[in-house]
């Protein structure tokens, strides 16, 4: 039998999609205008890093001839070392529930609902059983706002009165923050779990606990104990597959709460990309033969692309390049490992939203094919790739890129 290790480096998007004009994103390109920013000199940062984009472990894979099909050119791939391509997202969103769902295989077919950016966001009626439900004595916030930002700001107000921060952004979710000690963390779970009830007829796909520390807006800090309550995925994903034929499913990071916690054998959890690197690492050791590895590398959403940072974005991707050899090393015959992303998130781009955009492919295993698998018009042929990989049947939506099953 075989092994597979999906990893998704949340919002590496490659160039925006077709269908990205809808979004307010043609234009949009996160590798390709963060790399335009560090050749200019731009992303330089003392103690940080300085100088041209260096990824040459993901290029050696096949990232730029990947971004150059993203941009409807091909580049000479005889010199890369694995096989790649570029994905279009089928879904109606570019959101990290239904990136993930459709690599897994499954897209989305319905429209999720979103809040309009008013002040107030949230509709009377759901703000008023909030309160009531939970007993609290009012909410902050009620807007749409960077996390940080809006921690910052009624952060303080938030110990003093017990009133939880509630906030929304252009993704369909409803976010929650609280302090740690404050509120209480089971607290802030148990409030979560009220929302992600009353919040189904919006048609909401998620509802996210933003825990904090700190005393006041200058020593405030999210934690690692965030936790997403999502909508489960409308039918079975591979994830379900792989335990249905009898494999293990090991979610690294947020993957069992994007999944609702639906087709994941295991979850493990650590807080930053490096960390969280290294758990990852640790799982490759304990798979077996039909396992499944699947992780989401966050960081590079949560703290680079949404905050608009370009030069913490280029570092955080050069620290993951710099890491990628390890994971390399660890394949054995059997193995696949496929490198991706689940929408864009461009630093450089207006507002903080993600960006809709192509994502990239990169795949390699022993004694697999290399070359280009062109331009693929949906995300689920990723999952399908998988599938045929691990030996199981073919899903509804995609078709896998791999000429035979290693």
């Amino acid at each position: 039998m075989a092994r597979a290790f999906l990893f998704v480096l949340d919002s590496f998007g490659i160039g925006h999609a077709p269908d990205a004009e809808r979004f307010g994103d043609a234009g949009a390109n996160t590798l390709g205008h963060i790399e335009a920013v560090c050749a200019a000199g731009k992303a330089d940062r003392e103690g940080l890093r300085q100088g041209p984009l260096h990824l040459p472990n993901m290029r050696a894979l096949g990232l730029d001839a990947a971004a150059a099909l993203a941009a409807g050119r091909e580049l000479d791939s005889d010199a890369i070392s694995g096989f790649f391509g570029a994905a279009n997202e089928r879904s109606s969103g570019k959101d990290t529930p239904s990136g993930h769902w459709e690599i897994a295989g499954v897209p989305v077919p319905f429209e999720w609902g979103y809040f309009p950016i008013t002040v107030p966001t949230f509709p009377d009626a759901l703000v008023e059983n909030l309160i009531a439900e939970a007993a609290l004595p009012g909410i902050l916030g009620n807007c749409h706002a960077s996390g940080t930002e809006i921690i910052a700001r009624f952060g303080e107000e938030h110990i003093r009165t017990g009133k939880p921060i509630c906030y929304t952004s252009a993704d369909s979710v409803f976010q929650i923050a609280a302090h740690e000690t404050h509120f209480g963390l089971d607290r802030l779970y148990a409030l979560c779990e009220t929302v992600r009830r009353l919040v189904d007829e919006y048609k909401i796909g998620r509802v996210i606990a933003r825990p904090f520390v700190g005393e006041d807006a200058q020593s405030f800090e999210r934690t690692a104990c965030r936790r997403d309550y999502a909508v489960p995925p409308p039918e079975p994903t591979l994830l379900d597959r792989v335990e249905a034929a009898g494999g293990r499913v090991i979610g690294m990071g947020k993957i069992g709460d994007i999944f609702a916690h639906t087709g994941v054998s295991e979850v493990r959890k650590a807080a930053g990309n490096m960390a969280l690197f290294d758990t990852t690492l640790a799982a490759m050791g304990d798979a077996r033969d039909g396992d499944l590895i699947f992780a989401n590398f966050v960081d590079f959403d949560t703290l680079h692309g949404h905050r608009r940072d370009v030069a913490g974005y280029a570092a955080a991707l050069e620290a993951f390049d710099r890491r990628l050899p390890e994971a390399l090393e660890r394949l054995r015959p059997g193995d696949l490992l496929v490198l991706t992303a689940d929408h864009g998130c461009d630093p450089t781009w207006h507002g903080t939203d993600h960006t809709r955009e192509r994502v990239p492919i990169l795949s390699t295993g022993p004694g697999l094919p290399t070359g280009s698998v062109g331009l693929r018009s949906t995300f689920a042929d990723i999952g399908e790739t998988v599938a045929a990989h691990l030996g199981l049947e073919r899903g509804r939506h995609g078709q896998s890129f791999l000429p035979v099953a290693a």
